[in-house]
């Protein structure tokens, strides 16, 4: 049901409105005013447009188009998912709020940049552009949210790097919403159709639910808006009985069908027993595919500088049993007199303050125990990476993203 908020006279969902009144009174609510009106006059404008008939495209800088239906301005007539839909989604439009974080001088890619150039040596680095640290708090979902955090951190990157991408994520607000926020528009996700499969693990209700979500809810979010989101499996484990025959999976949350396993033991003279090798050579399967993935499309290389490249690939969502993280960048190491080369993944942790980011990327010490993560810790049996291919699915598309699938590589 929808309701009028008694302070700023926006049509907000009626279990939303206390929250929502509530928020003018914060202490930045001249600023959150501001972006609702700013909001407001967006989704009027995108209403105004209701008497078109059929649904038409338009095209993007990349030379896709998406579809008007497909598109986060809701035109009513138009579009495929019905009324009572249309106006939850354009009164989310409108009522979402923008997620606060902490800002870091300077941006938190560029410090880690500066970082990685000042180690020098025979490292080469590759990372990702814009990217805010987004972390969990213990008023609000410590101990649960990590993924959202993570979808968070996934979509400051979209929203900065991606003109066509800013048109439509999250109704074309242009901002980050909260984790509530985010909870609504994977619901509206799922009412649309996307990943049935999850949308049933969850009962089709997630919004207020202090539960893990994985790559399948960060993929159908990304999905319902045209984004070519895509999923990648990494799995030791000898079986699945929820791969198909084509080499593809559906994926649910991961906690379903993943296969608890106990870590591998390590030697007691420091060494690596012949299972921690073994596994080591699993798991460089993956760091190769991040290399590659991170190498296959970059930028020219930043202010000269011969050890740090910056890619034009979207950050990866990192999952693994009981967490995820976001890989933001790869470094390789030479190694010494014909050893092999060795690899570290570049991550942002949600479980990390963001102060402790920014003061140990800052002064440059401590940094390398927050971010680098080499392929000895890579001990759980079974990982997943989300990421986003450019340009937004046409209508003809997005009906067949609406079931999520998966590329399993065995390691």
């Amino acid at each position: 049901m929808i309701s009028s908020c008694p302070i700023c006279g926006n049509q907000v969902l009626t279990a939303e409105l206390e929250r929502h009144a509530n928020s003018h009174f914060e202490d930045d609510e001249v600023q959150r005013d501001m972006e609702l009106a700013q909001l407001a006059a967006v989704t009027e404008l995108s209403t105004s447009v209701m008497d078109v008939p059929e649904p038409s495209t338009r095209p993007f800088p990349n030379g896709d188009s998406v579809s008007q239906g497909a598109s986060s301005s809701i035109i009513r007539g138009s579009s495929p998912y019905g009324n009572a839909l249309d106006e939850q989604i354009s009164c989310l439009v409108g009522a979402q709020i923008r997620s606060e974080i902490q800002q870091i001088q300077g941006g938190v890619m560029n410090l880690l940049r500066s970082c990685l150039e000042s180690e020098g040596g025979s490292s080469t680095s590759i990372i990702s552009g814009y990217v805010d640290h987004h972390q969990s708090l213990s008023s609000e979902d410590k101990g649960w949210g990590c993924g959202w955090r993570n979808i968070q951190m996934l979509s400051s990157h979209l929203l900065r790097q991606r003109p066509e991408t800013r048109q439509v994520l999250f109704g074309g607000c242009g901002f980050v919403p909260d984790i509530p926020s985010l909870q609504r528009w994977l619901e509206i996700a799922w009412d649309k159709g996307f990943d049935t499969v999850g949308a049933s693990h969850f009962d089709n209700k997630i919004y207020g639910v202090k539960k893990w979500i994985g790559t399948s809810e960060c993929v159908t979010i990304l999905r319902s808006f045209g984004l070519r989101a895509r999923i990648v499996d990494f799995d030791s484990t000898e079986s699945s009985d929820l791969q198909s025959k084509s080499g593809k999976r559906v994926c649910g949350p991961m906690d379903k069908y993943l296969i608890k396993t106990n870590s591998f033991p390590t030697s007691s003279s420091g060494e690596l027993s012949q299972e921690d090798a073994e596994s080591m050579r699993g798991q460089q399967v993956l760091v190769d595919w991040v290399w590659n993935y991170f190498k296959s499309k970059c930028s020219d290389t930043l202010n000269n500088s011969r050890n740090v490249t910056i890619s034009d690939k979207t950050p990866l969502y990192f999952q693994h049993h009981g967490h995820s993280r976001t890989i933001v960048g790869i470094q390789k190491q030479k190694g010494n007199r014909g050893s092999q080369d060795r690899y570290n993944l570049l991550v942002l942790d949600p479980g990390h303050r963001t102060a402790d980011l920014e003061r140990s990327l800052t002064i440059k010490k401590g940094w390398q125990k927050l971010v680098k993560r080499g392929v000895h810790t890579l001990r759980k049996p079974q990982y997943q990476l989300c990421y986003v291919d450019p340009g937004i699915a046409n209508s003809e598309e997005m009906a067949e993203l609406k079931t999520i699938d998966s590329i399993l590589i065995r390691f």
